[in-house]
């Protein structure tokens, strides 16, 4: 029985790796393209990127509202814990999303666009900025106490460390954000957003390897972890594939290729994934929280498998059907102040 509820809590947190993942990589476009459109020199540039977003961009945040649930349902004590830990940096994402949203319907209907634009480029920088503080504070580690309670201070997520992985992070999303803008443009727009993915890919790189040396540093935990033998191999193996990536996804930008520059891409995203995976669990508090002990009742983690399982493969096809009727390049309008 035991080892059935080790099986189910180890599959629930694969799930919800599973809807992050698909979170950040689908909503990460969108606010990638969000904040380069704070960038963008004229009206019509900026009706593109807008318009290349307008039938695909809500149903990527869903993804988020599945996870949040998911969380709650899954393993209760996280849930409360890290929202109560990260209320501020959580409450300025959804601010940020909110923002952005009103702002993206505002502007279609509004004569004059140029508050409308700064709002719906700011509100993506601010969603970005603030899901890399609640990460890297994640990352860093929660005070709680020997019930998994919360007992930091409320500024806890505010350090250079967080502010590192948060800064990471916007990099991240404006390379996504620039590499499927490469897919759905052409022209000199195209080739704008070849410059700021070549731009981006450099400075993520940066700000990733910085993130790899800081942490054994800094963390005393993730130290032992990462060079205990013989996982030791395999953390070695995952940066050094990811610079492999970062120079295949270099050369296809060179190359001026429309395709292999997201595919390349959203394998980082993976890798990066699957690296963080490694290094958090069996914590879902780091450092003092397991999974084990932060999850629900058996019985209520069967339940949910079978509710998820129904909803899971819907909304993939839901997503997939959606980025195929939509695919194809972007044309321009011409606008008249």
């Amino acid at each position: 029985m035991e080892n059935l509820e080790h099986f189910l809590t180890q599959v629930w947190f694969v799930i919800l790796a599973l809807f992050l993942f698909l979170y950040v990589m689908l909503d990460g476009f969108d606010l990638g393209v969000g904040i380069l459109s704070l960038t963008s020199s004229d009206e019509e540039r900026r009706s593109i990127l807008m318009t290349s977003l307008g039938n695909v961009w809500d149903a990527n945040e869903t993804w988020l509202v599945l996870m949040g649930g998911a969380l709650f349902g899954a393993f209760p004590l996280a849930y409360g814990t890290i929202l109560n830990a990260l209320y501020i940096p959580i409450f300025g994402m959804i601010f940020g999303l909110i923002f952005r949203a009103v702002a993206f319907e505002f502007r279609e209907h509004s004569t004059n666009k140029v508050f409308w634009n700064l709002a719906f480029g700011v509100g993506s920088f601010t969603a970005a900025l603030f899901q890399g503080f609640a990460l890297g504070s994640v990352l860093e580690g929660i005070a709680v106490d020997e019930a998994g309670h919360f007992v930091g201070s409320i500024w806890d997520w505010l350090d250079w460390r967080s502010l590192l992985v948060a800064l990471t992070l916007i990099q991240g999303y404006v390379l996504i954000g620039s590499t499927y803008l490469i897919l759905k443009t052409d022209g000199e727009l195209q080739n704008t957003h070849y410059r700021t993915a070549k731009l981006a890919a450099i400075t993520t790189l940066i700000g990733a390897v910085l993130i790899t040396i800081v942490t054994p540093v800094v963390y005393e935990n993730a130290r032992a972890k990462l060079f205990h033998q013989p996982e030791v191999y395999i953390f070695a193996l995952i940066p050094a594939l990811g610079i492999v990536l970062v120079g295949l996804l270099l050369r296809s930008l060179n190359r001026k290729a429309e395709v292999t520059p997201l595919i390349w891409t959203i394998l980082l995203f993976l890798l990066t994934f699957v690296g963080l995976g490694l290094v958090v669990f069996p914590y879902i508090i780091p450092p003092d929280i397991t999974i084990y002990q932060a999850a629900a009742a058996p019985s209520a983690l069967v339940f949910m498998i079978i509710f998820i399982g129904f909803l899971i493969p819907i909304m993939l096809f839901y997503n997939i059907y959606n980025y195929i009727v939509f695919r194809g390049k972007v044309s321009g309008v011409h606008y008249t102040e």
